[in-house]
């Protein structure tokens, strides 16, 4: 997903100074609204047209657990001294004189009694996992790590809850993944199971300053896709399971985290993080299936360390912050199921290593190329088999005979859905990307109705997250160029195919295309109309007309929005160029 350009500080919109507390929310009337009607509410604003108002730039916030944090480098020759991170204060104190948390230092032990190695030996080494999903490649900035995100805002922290059997220690930990270190939080309770599990959390601030009201499908996407990250970069020694239902309470608890409401109480200063997600990772051939993970490491119920609090005045809280946290609190309640629903998260086949370091969002002038069907096919089918039950699969193909295709029941391939061109409708929808009027396909995860209750609107959109997460690195393998397609307005792809409206709307995309042809021969000239500006709108959009169809294309069945008017075949709305996209 691009980057949009830092933007002037302007003043802040509605600036809130009461923490964010229960589920209720407050329309602009000042009356009180139940959660479904929240819910609602939010669904229908994040997929309208109306474009965020602009708001200071947020920059990124320092780690907030300091101390002596444990290094995950150097293949086990530096030592850690693990139960002096987890003794008395006596122990805590030596171990802070002895130490030194800076970026480029290590904790180093001294041979005494309680220096504990890094075993990099272990079955699950998480220096290895965490390098390869959520850690920052080192000597960058952090904008481009090995799991993509919205923006490049990375908002996803990750609460690691050790057992046997790993290089570190057992205990709870947070992950700095600037620093690539684990800072220890708290010990393990007695009878935890072997492995680690961990517990996805999301820090909205930066995220609803980029996006505004577009910002919490992103946040759900953005978890999504790290619940992926980890499960791909599992050695072959464990077995990998990932939670995307699980109630937050019980999530909170095995984490060592307060309760959302008690938050800001118990953590003044702290920025809210909703858990969202949890992955597993079990030694391979265990009877995983008769253990309950998070209410073992909940069972203890005592409150890890809590985050340092930032110096300096408190960040003024936007007050469409505030709503999305609410909102993404209540999405992370589950009545129904409390400890969740756990689901197989291995990585596709033929994905490697280097798949998984290489993964990198295409430049959009290198989509252009159509793929095979059968590349098509088969990423297709590793999403529809990834992505949880309530969400629909659909590949839109451009090409000499462009198409809307879906899996085939029961059989490898692709089934014809309908015909036409639907990229320059799609490019509309998302933001007004013009450059997806010429990507060679785009991948459709599709469904979350109006009236979906919260359990199916947490579900769908951290499920396409996963599903495209995992698909992507599938079609890293496969050699294609792919980009994740976030933010959708108006894109109801149910209307459009002549179905009932507002039961089929699009959650997540992912453009495909093939890499450029070994040119034999100098390349044919091919002579394209330009593209012409007209004035910029308020909200720094510009409109262009693109080259008119040709009269050859298939117009049998083409997609159509409804409630709204997207350019015809051939044409279609402009913005800032590619890359540069207001919000995409």
């Amino acid at each position: 997903m691009p980057d949009a350009p830092d933007r002037a500080a302007v003043p802040a919109r509605g600036v809130r100074t009461e923490p964010p507390g229960e589920f209720a929310a407050k329309d602009q009337a000042g009356s009180s609204a139940t959660a479904p009607d929240f819910l609602r509410r939010a669904l229908a604003d994040a997929r309208s047209p109306r474009v965020p108002a602009l708001s200071p730039y947020a920059p990124e916030r320092p780690f907030p657990w300091t101390g002596p944090g444990l290094p995950l480098f150097d293949g086990g020759r530096r030592q850690t001294d693990a139960a002096a991170a987890f003794g008395g204060p006596r122990r805590r104190a030596a171990a802070g004189a002895r130490t030194d948390s800076g970026p480029g230092s290590a904790t180093t032990g001294t041979g005494r009694a309680g220096a504990a190695p890094l075993r990099h030996d272990a079955p699950l080494d998480l220096s290895r996992l965490l390098r390869l999903s959520l850690g920052v490649p080192a000597g960058t900035s952090g904008r481009l790590r090995p799991v993509p995100s919205a923006g490049a805002l990375h908002p996803v922290r990750a609460h690691l809850l050790v057992g046997p059997g790993c290089s570190l220690p057992p205990g709870r930990y947070a992950y700095d993944p600037h620093t690539h270190r684990a800072q220890p939080r708290g010990p393990a309770p007695d009878g935890v199971p072997a492995g680690a599990l961990l517990v996805l959390t999301v820090a909205a601030s930066r995220t609803v300053a980029h996006y505004g009201h577009r910002a919490w499908p992103l946040l759900l996407l953005d978890a999504g896709h790290a619940v992926a990250a980890l499960a791909q970069a599992g050695p072959p020694t464990t077995d990998v399971l990932v939670c995307l239902d699980a109630d937050a309470a019980l999530l909170s608890a095995a984490a060592g985290l307060p309760r959302a409401p008690a938050r800001h109480k118990e953590w003044q200063g702290a920025e809210l993080e909703p858990p969202l997600a949890a992955v597993w990772f079990t030694p391979s051939g265990g009877s995983v299936r008769a253990v309950d993970p998070l209410s073992a490491w909940a069972a203890a119920r005592a409150r890890a360390s809590a985050p340092t609090r930032a110096p300096g005045a408190p960040i003024a809280q936007l007050r469409e912050l505030g709503d999305t946290q609410r909102l993404l609190c209540l999405l992370a309640q589950s009545s129904a199921r409390p400890a969740g629903t756990w689901h197989p998260g291995s990585r596709p086949d033929g994905v490697t290593e280097k798949a998984l370091t290489a993964r990198r969002s295409a430049r959009p002038d290198d989509l252009r190329r159509p793929s095979e069907r059968e590349l098509l096919a088969g990423v297709l089918a590793t999403a529809r088999t990834a992505s949880p039950a309530g969400l629909d699969w659909t590949v839109v193909a451009g090409g000499a005979a462009p198409a809307l295709y879906t899996a085939s029941p029961g059989e490898p391939g692709l089934r014809l859905r309908a015909h036409g061109d639907a990229r320059p409708t799609l490019a509309h929808w998302a933001a007004c990307q013009t450059w997806i009027c010429t990507t060679g396909a785009v991948l459709l995860a599709h469904g979350c109705p109006d009236d979906a209750p919260p359990a199916v609107a947490r579900t769908a959109h951290l499920g396409a997250g996963f599903a495209i997460g995992l698909a992507q690195t599938h079609a890293t393998a496969l050699g294609l160029r792919t980009r994740p397609i976030g933010s959708w307005q108006q894109a109801d792809l149910g209307a459009a195919l002549g179905e009932a409206p507002g039961r089929d709307w699009i959650v997540h995309g992912l453009a495909l295309g093939a890499p450029p042809a070994k040119a034999t021969s100098p390349p044919a000239t091919r002579t394209t109309t330009p593209l012409t500006s007209r004035t910029a709108t308020p909200s720094a959009t510009r409109t262009a007309t693109a080259p008119a169809a040709r009269t050859g294309a298939p117009r049998a069945t083409r997609p159509t929005p409804h409630s709204t008017a997207p350019p015809a075949l051939g044409t279609t709305a402009r913005t800032t160029p590619p890359g540069e996209e207001e919000r995409p």
